[in-house]
């Protein structure tokens, strides 16, 4: 096959049988859609070049955005952190354009130097939580946001948040090439992980157009976890994309899980898939087993598709950071992936309220687990900035304070800390606390939040 331009090559990507001795249903042929051999690695190059196409194709227009040349000299820029962030980058650079991406916090180091090596611009701005909340004006982030979408002279904002060519790119090829792969008919079940949602919704449109009966699975993260590409229950909402109509159902998915639906893609099916793609499979199977019980030898059989988004060699310290057993490491000592439910459910949380007389009462240490940019915006006075990666390294040694000092521990919504509360507790602190809700439910009760 020939091709006149890389671009040409986005999409069209096989869709290919798990074998069932390997997934265990008897009654459901499970499909993988390998969106990871798309050429820029992920299932985000179909949105990226749907979204800048329109910028390309106005090259040498002479408009008021061209340089007398004729040549489109706008900066592209997208909010982005990841595999839109590395397609956009990769689109713009053959073009001659600029690129910028724009973000709170860069989590999958390997994505940043990839970015870097793309000639990309990183700009880590100040947020007051991990992702963008568009409802949220107070946000330097949002501003930021909203800055970019007015200033059309400067800058091409591709928004994948929000601008429905995300939703159409899937919706026009990556649904219709599934019914395609599959003989003219649409899967029983189609099952996505949710990031900006413009892959779940744009398949799944597509889809249910051919057989409105197609059930729709969507995955987010557990809340206390992180997992690359996926947002959780609570983030999810924040997305403009994102339409809960589109689902049947929204199940969760714990990083663990996620990795060992990877490592089964991986090892055992020949898919070289990231935890996206992990989790899209473990809850695929974890979904369709149930289902798959009720159904006899003597019915039709069924049919689910699941995406693999993206490859895994982006996100090996990653898998070395949560699981270094798999890459030949000894376990890590004092790790919040070794907490039971029980452990996290006993730590003492308290509201905003609580906490404020404590603060007065008690003088804890207040230890802010936010990124940097996100405490330099707004941060709780007299607190002290030590960010979760960097709390985790100090935990693996040992205590890093008094064992009778007060502490209380403070994220974007509550859920990081209530897991290092209690693993703090496990390892013999008598007096530590995490803040309810986070720095979200701190500023939502109108307590004080200074900037340094």
């Amino acid at each position: 096959m020939k091709y006149d331009s890389i671009t040409d090559v986005i999409g069209d990507t096989p869709l290919v049988r798990i074998a069932p001795e390997i997934h265990g249903l008897r009654h459901i042929d499970l499909y993988a859609k390998l969106e990871m051999l798309n050429p820029f690695g992920s299932v985000k190059d179909r949105a990226a070049w749907n979204m800048v196409q329109p910028l390309i194709a106005t090259e040498g227009d002479g408009d008021s955005d061209s340089d007398s040349d004729g040549k489109v000299t706008r900066t592209v820029v997208e909010l982005s952190s990841g595999n839109t962030a590395k397609a956009l980058a990769v689109i713009a650079g053959m073009h001659g354009l600029p690129f910028k991406s724009v973000t709170n916090r860069m989590k999958v180091p390997e994505i940043k130097d990839l970015l870097l090596l793309l000639g990309a611009e990183i700009e880590e701005l100040p947020g007051q939580a991990e992702c963008l909340d568009p409802t949220n004006t107070e946000d330097p982030l949002t501003k930021i946001h909203q800055m970019l979408s007015a200033d059309t002279g400067a800058y091409v904002h591709t928004d994948q948040y929000y601008n429905p060519l995300n939703i159409e790119a899937h919706r026009t090829a990556t649904g219709p090439e599934i019914v395609k792969d599959l003989g003219g008919r649409a899967p029983d079940w189609f099952v996505a992980a949710v990031g900006t949602a413009g892959s779940s919704t744009g398949t799944a449109r597509a889809l249910r157009g051919h057989d409105p009966n197609v059930g729709v699975i969507g995955l987010v993260a557990h809340k206390s976890d992180f997992i690359p590409g996926i947002r959780n229950i609570d983030e999810v909402h924040e997305v403009g994309l994102f339409d809960p109509a589109t689902y049947d159902t929204i199940e969760s998915v714990t990083a663990d899980e996620a990795i060992d639906g990877m490592i089964t893609l991986v090892r055992r099916c020949g898919m070289l898939a990231g935890p996206t793609g992990g989790a899209a499979y473990f809850g695929a199977v974890r979904h369709l087993r149930a289902i798959d019980e009720t159904l006899t030898d003597e019915e039709e059989r069924r049919t689910a598709v699941f995406i693999v988004c993206d490859r895994v060699e982006s996100y090996m310290s990653y898998v070395r950071q949560r699981r270094p057993e798999l890459l030949r490491q000894p376990a890590r000592r004092n790790s919040v992936a070794t907490l039971t439910d029980a452990e996290i459910a006993a730590a003492t949380t308290i509201d905003a309220g609580e906490a404020r007389r404590w603060i007065a009462d008690a003088r804890p240490l207040v230890v802010d687990l936010r990124g940097s940019f996100a405490f330099d915006a707004l941060h709780i006075p007299g607190s002290v900035n030590i960010v979760d990666e960097i709390f985790a390294e100090l935990l693996h040694g040992g205590l890093p304070f008094g064992r009778n000092q007060p502490v209380l521990l403070a994220c974007p919504v509550g859920e990081q800390s209530v897991r290092y509360a209690a693993l703090l507790h496990r390892m013999g602190h008598t007096d530590v606390r995490s803040l309810a809700g986070g720095i979200i439910a701190w500023r939502d009760a109108g307590a004080p939040l200074v900037r340094d």
